[in-house]
């Protein structure tokens, strides 16, 4: 088999086998073809698109290129959950207790955030003492102890993603929906669990801008999951305003607390409620409503935000801090953005709004950034809400002045107002199973 012949066959539109695609992504994870051998081939397969047999073909390719994670050691069906990325999205730090509430074990594997979107693990690491890092056997332990655990990744699973990721970056092939569903899946796969959970954002804050694109990549991945033998559910969300009102690290680790309280905001806790159910649903085989009461449950009698207290702990955070949340890290200066004039709030661009709390610390620029966990924006109104001239939008929480005005007139750009109330986008616009 010659890599020449392969990419003769994907440039001239034929559909490749398996074989075909092993060969590919094997030759190039071990360093066998160059890269512009494999910029070739991405930019067919981003020219000519890909089928479903070939999207699930170069998914369990990636997948066999590292480690595989076994949790047979884990009791019951193991459940996990993939956000594709937003502002403000805590959704993981309150749906995992409550599922774990549930009865339903949760084994995650997270990554950090990177540009305007948040990752889970930098908003773990911002709980004093909280340890990310584990061993398999811990991870396992705690999982059927605990019923609840998140760990960054270990560096072989799926190297080859890695790899392909690199190059898709600067040779414009990012924006492939094969590409995007293969890459996600095979993480997702490769993590071990039974059943799989997809939040697919859409909207300004989003990688997928628009309805159509973010349907595409919830039914390719919902396709792969099928053809792997995996339960697959995949809920399209809206991201044309940050989820939320908190977005930077320790800032929604408080507002996650709040909405396990059965308080917080409104979009956060019903999304939550949501997704919770979904996942209850795959890992303990009952219905969408009875699981909904079972989840709506855990969080009025505060199960949920015990389990959360307990996997914090599990971890080696300190759980002083659910109780008295000012043990968080906490900005020095705060700075309110007034409205210019009166009016309905009309946009809230979550992705300008996401890269001025990236400004202030929040995140990072790039993956050597170093991060201020206390940093970050508290909207104090939301799009469809009145607010008069002089009214606060939004709170900056920040430690470095120098920072400020920068991030001001990024977030300046990222809102208007107008006279007449806007249509309200859906929270959730489909469910994909």
């Amino acid at each position: 088999m010659r890599i020449y012949d392969i990419l003769k066959k994907k440039r001239d539109g034929y559909e490749l086998n398996s074989e075909e695609i092993d060969f590919f992504i094997e030759s190039y994870t071990n360093d066998v073809i160059s890269d512009y051998h494999a910029s070739a081939m991405l930019m067919a397969m981003f020219i000519n698109g890909m089928s479903e047999k070939e999207s699930a073909f170069l998914t369990k390719a990636m997948l066999h290129s590292g480690d595989i994670v076994d949790l047979s050691g884990i009791e019951g069906i193991k459940v996990d959950k993939h956000s594709t990325g937003g502002v403000g999205d805590t959704t993981t730090l309150i749906v995992g207790p409550i599922v774990a509430a549930c009865g339903v074990p949760v084994a995650k594997m997270s990554g950090r955030g990177l540009g305007h979107t948040g990752g889970t693990l930098d908003k773990l690491e911002s709980i004093p003492g909280f340890k990310i890092e584990r061993t398999m056997d811990e991870f396992i332990k705690q999982v059927n102890d605990c019923g609840l655990a998140v760990i960054s990744q270990t560096n072989n699973i799926v190297p080859a993603d890695k790899k392909l990721y690199k190059l898709r970056d600067v040779t414009a092939t990012v924006d492939s929906i094969p590409l995007i569903a293969g890459s996600i899946m095979s993480k997702k796969l490769a993590s071990g669990s039974d059943a799989i959970l997809l939040d697919v954002k859409v909207g300004s804050g989003a990688f997928m801008k628009n309805i159509e694109d973010a349907k595409s990549l919830a039914k390719e991945m919902v396709s792969i999951g099928k053809i792997m033998k995996k339960k697959t559910v995949a809920v399209i969300t809206d991201m044309n305003q940050p989820l939320g009102n908190a977005i930077g690290n320790s800032l929604e680790v408080k507002e996650a607390i709040e909405v396990l309280k059965g308080e917080g905001p409104e979009d956060l806790r019903t999304l939550c409620i949501e997704l919770s159910a979904r996942l209850v649903t795959l890992g303990n085989n009952m219905s969408y409503d009875e699981a909904k009461e079972l989840v709506i449950r855990s969080i009025n009698d505060g199960s949920a935000l015990r389990k959360f207290s307990e996997f914090i702990l599990s971890q080696g955070g300190k759980k002083e801090f659910i109780l008295d949340d000012k043990l968080l890290p906490e900005a020095s200066f705060r700075y309110g953005i007034n409205a210019e004039k009166s009016g309905y709030l009309s946009e809230l661009n979550s992705e300008e709004i996401g890269i001025s709390a990236m400004i202030l610390g929040a995140g990072r620029e790039n993956y050597d950034s170093k991060i201020d966990y206390s940093a970050g924006i508290v909207l104090t109104k939301k799009i469809g809400d009145f607010v008069s001239k002089g009214e606060m939008i939004a709170e900056f929480h920040y430690n470095d002045t120098q920072l400020l005005e920068n991030a001001k007139q990024r977030f300046t750009n990222a809102y208007i107002i107008k006279d007449e109330r806007p249509t309200m986008n859906p929270l959730i616009y489909q469910i994909i199973e």
